[in-house]
């Protein structure tokens, strides 16, 4: 599939994502949201990316929804009158997929859902979905020209793209409320301070840190053992009891021991590099465990 807001680049196994509607700051659409939606899923299943790099063309990260689409801003059918049963019972019923689900949680749950550890690169400025978007990312650098905002409340909306269960279990509650309420513009220190982002970078540095990350995440790395982990962790971490941790876990071992384990083990003992034979694209059947 061809893109007309991304940027789909791989090399080395790394896949650079960059939104591409530089002359809009990147500003969101339902276009985009589909793209991205796709292009996650894309790379899930692509044995040639390793590892995943999201960043934004030109001076911006993602300004947030493009606020002159005509109509309903947000993509949604004004005429329907959804319900949260609606929610459950037909979450893809055409009506609610098209006309009621939230575009930046579709994206968000693709993100959450791939097998690749995936790192944003935010070069500019992250605002409304552009800054929700990141949260389901692994690892978020930021530019010192970066600036981040979770602004909903000041266009009389809500945090969206699944941020309730996404920024509370990264920044804590205390800490995720008062960005929300207060909708403030957030400086690059301020999100580091905030433990948001592991670090800041001068622009030009920015790019050449995320790849460093994503090198030393995808070398010499089972594909099979880094989808298993990023899943569990994601996953058991929002298990009511540790035993549902201990069921997966289980498994993912007893699995991944019958192949890579093995080379990775030899390898060890060898004082050499592995040669993992693994394919993310070929899970084990136990794999997704969770639908």
């Amino acid at each position: 599939m061809s893109y007309t807001t991304l940027k789909y680049d791989v090399s080395e196994h790394i896949l650079t994502l960059t939104l591409n509607r530089p002359d809009q700051l990147n500003s969101f659409t339902v276009i985009m949201a589909n793209e991205l939606v796709d292009a996650f899923g894309r790379a899930s299943e692509d044995d040639e990316v390793r590892a995943i790099v999201v960043t934004g063309a030109g001076r911006a990260f993602c300004a947030g929804m493009d606020l002159t689409a005509p109509g309903n801003v947000f993509g949604l059918d004004e005429s329907q009158q959804p319900s949260v049963e609606d929610m459950h019972s037909r979450l893809n019923d055409p009506a609610i997929f098209d006309g009621v689900r939230d575009t930046g949680g579709r994206v968000t749950l693709a993100i959450y859902d791939c097998k690749k550890p995936v790192i944003g690169a935010i070069n500019g400025a992250a605002v409304g979905i552009g800054a929700t978007m990141t949260l389901a990312m692994d690892i978020r650098l930021v530019s010192e020209k970066a600036r981040i905002g979770f602004v909903f409340g000041k266009i009389g909306v809500v945090p969206e793209a699944c941020s309730s269960w996404f920024l509370p279990r990264i920044v804590g509650i205390q800490q995720a409320l008062e960005w929300v309420y207060s909708g403030d513009i957030l400086t690059a220190e301020q999100v580091l301070a905030g433990r948001l982002v592991r670090s800041v970078h001068a622009p030009d540095d920015l790019l050449p840190a995320a790849y460093e990350l994503a090198r030393k995440f995808s070398q010499n790395k089972s594909p099979v053992a880094v989808a298993f982990a990023r899943q569990m962790m994601y996953r058991n971490a929002a298990q009511p009891h540790p035993i549902e941790a201990h069921r997966i876990d289980s498994l993912a071992m007893f699995y991944t021991s019958l192949e890579d384990g093995k080379e990775g083990v030899q390898s060890f003992l060898e004082k050499r590099d592995p040669q993992y034979t693994s394919r993310a694209s070929k899970m084990p059947a136990i794999y997704p465990w969770w639908k």
